[in-house]
């Protein structure tokens, strides 16, 4: 097969990769060991976040003409790409978690929900809990003001009962 075709499969496979996403994350791990590597990949698999190291060429190929085509700028030096498709913050989350131990981890950019982020902004996205623990808070907060109410209810009954 011609490297031209050779080429073309990469970029078709990233672009069909693109599909559904949520979001993306570039970041660079140079230097981070195999064992480390390993870590990564499994944290990022479990939650269903794509990852893979690609060529930028292939990248910015597979970005052209998209929502993630504002990357493309920051495609210099090794990049892998890191693509959620269920939750939009849970790649950034994983990663910084995994950058908190090894300083061989280092955000470029990253899109979610088609706006695009720095690497400052990413890591404080990153720190953004995953929705269900937000709604939990959420509910938790509606709750608390309801038994606030019901208590003083009960307690107004019971005076009047007295």
């Amino acid at each position: 097969m011609p490297k031209i075709e050779q080429k073309q499969v990469i970029v078709e496979e990233i672009k069909k990769n693109l599909e559904g996403a949520k979001s993306v994350v570039l970041i660079d791990s140079r230097g981070l060991g195999a064992g480390e590597d390993t870590e990564l990949r499994k944290n990022l698999r479990e939650a269903k976040v794509f990852y893979k190291v690609y060529k930028n060429t292939m990248l910015k190929l597979a970005f052209k003409d998209s929502e993630f085509e504002n990357l493309s700028e920051y495609l210099s030096g090794p990049s892998a790409v890191a693509i959620s498709y269920d939750e939009p913050t849970s790649a950034a989350r994983i990663i910084s978690k995994q950058a908190k131990d090894n300083e061989h981890i280092e955000f470029k950019a990253g899109v979610l929900e088609g706006v695009l982020y720095d690497s400052k902004a990413i890591v404080s996205i990153a720190n953004i809990p995953p929705r269900e623990e937000l709604l939990s808070k959420l509910l938790g907060s509606f709750k608390s003001p309801m038994a606030s109410f019901a208590r003083v209810i009960k307690a107004i009954a019971e005076k009047q009962e007295a």
